[in-house]
């Protein structure tokens, strides 16, 4: 169902409430303070009501529902027990263009009421498309517990010192850099605040040739949100244009602006949608265009991400950039499987290295043989021929093995081997990487045990 997300202002509107059992009461609660005029309709009324009528808060008509009660009225909650009236009602609004809720009846709703949480004028508000109130309820709960008690009251100073701003200062880019400055600053209603000082002295914008962009290589970690640093979520939220590669996902990318420029010139199975020099150009050609711009990479930029090359073509091109580091996909897969990449009875050393240069092509001198946790980013698909070069090395064939995918995401997959039978194991979906070593006997052995139980219970 695809729902537009708004706030609607109600203060003087006219609005209808059909009932007024305990489920009305509950509205009327959000209603009132908007300072919508509300007019309830309803046989029998809670005692709750009866007073907030007799107060003159709300109007209370005291008979059934007919459908001229639905004239002159700009929003319709229908909140009775009974599916035919909501039924009326929904039909009565449809014919007038009133958008109209109907509580728990889905079919006859054109609007959500969200979970709400406050702070002043902020309002976050979730909603669920009417599937389930109480996982909205709950997510509430749990945004409500890390909002500070006194945003609101910040968000007031800030929302004054905006106005302050846009009466001071014209119309330009240096206004605009400012607001999203103070958007991160503390600000108070002082007269000395420091912020307020710094928002209304006169801005001089620095020449063109001073207002360079700048160029961040940020790690976008395995796939899950969770696991970005807040440093990569704020660089995110702020690019002007993000070039991402092909393994981030979705959901890592809607943290960016809706009004930024997302380019994917990553490559899948191979296949290169921009070489390595176009992505130099376009990094340069955005950072001269005065843009902020995030060469997003799964993972850690640093660890197989080709950074050098970037770094050495921004270096020679006076781009000035910075490096925010990832959770790397070994670490995650590891933590996936619940095991340590270093253990001090059998793992004293990790190697890493990428399917490519895995086999023969690594000329690095190995560590002692059997006493090193190996991890295989992009491990590929045939891993016959790895397998036959680590056997050859000395490797004994009973060496515990795991192939992790799409590590520390929803879709996780993890299939475990040994040596001897690495190549015989089906294709892993992409991303994925190889991890081997005594360390993963552990892994395996919980695996078993977890299996064993199971079969005890049939």
């Amino acid at each position: 169902m695809s729902m537009l997300p708004i706030f609607l202002k109600l203060d003087g509107r006219n609005g209808l409430l059909v009932g007024a059992g305990n489920v009305a009461l509950e509205k009327i609660g959000s209603l009132l303070p908007t300072g919508l005029r509300l007019r309830v309709v309803a046989p029998e009324a809670l005692p709750a009501i009866r007073t907030l009528a007799a107060q003159a808060k709300l109007e209370w008509t005291e008979r059934c529902f007919e459908p001229a009660d639905l004239d002159g009225n700009f929003i319709v909650i229908a909140a009775t027990d009974k599916p035919e009236v909501n039924a009326a009602v929904h039909r009565g609004c449809v014919e007038r263009n009133i958008p109209v809720n109907s509580v728990d009846d889905i079919p006859n709703c054109d609007f959500f009421f969200g979970s709400v949480v406050s702070r002043g004028s902020l309002q976050i508000a979730i909603s669920t498309a009417g599937e389930s109130p109480a996982v909205a309820q709950r997510l509430r709960r749990e945004i409500d517990t890390q909002l500070p008690d006194d945003l609101g009251e910040w968000l007031e100073n800030l929302g004054a010192l905006r106005r302050e701003v846009l009466e001071a200062h014209p119309r330009s880019e240096a206004r605009k850099f400012l607001l999203h400055q103070l958007a991160l600053r503390q600000v108070c209603a002082s007269a000395r605040c420091p912020s307020r000082q710094m928002a209304l002295t006169p801005l001089a914008p620095a020449p063109v040739a001073e207002r360079r962009g700048t160029v961040a290589l940020v790690g976008a970690g395995p796939g899950d949100p969770d696991l970005l640093t807040l440093k990569a979520h704020r660089l995110i939220q702020s690019a002007d244009v993000i070039l991402h590669d092909a393994l981030v996902p979705d959901v890592i990318l809607r943290l960016a602006s809706p009004d930024a420029e997302i380019v994917s010139v990553g490559k899948r199975c191979g296949a290169k949608i921009v070489t390595q020099e176009e992505i130099h150009a376009l990094m340069i050609e955005h950072a001269r265009a005065h843009r902020a711009i995030v060469r997003l990479k799964s993972g850690d930029p640093l660890i197989f991400g080709r950074a050098a090359e970037e770094i050495a073509a921004l270096t020679q091109a006076g781009i000035a950039f910075e490096i925010v580091p990832g959770i790397t996909a070994a670490s995650a897969a590891a933590a996936g499987l619940g095991i340590s990449l270093t253990d001090r009875d059998c793992a004293s050393n990790v190697t890493f290295s990428t399917g490519h240069h895995a086999q023969s092509h690594n000329r690095s001198p190995l560590p002692e043989i059997e006493d090193a946790t190996r991890v295989v980013y992009m491990p590929g698909r045939d891993l016959r021929l790895l397998a036959a070069e680590w056997l050859q090395q000395g490797l004994p064939a009973d060496l515990p093995c795991a192939v992790v995918s799409h590590a520390a995401q929803p879709g996780q997959q993890v299939r475990c081997t040994t040596l001897a039978a690495l190549g015989d194991l089906a294709h892993a979906p992409a991303p994925s990487l190889l991890i081997a070593g005594w360390t993963v006997s552990k892994i395996v052995a919980a695996i078993e045990s977890a299996a064993s139980s199971a079969a005890s219970t049939l």
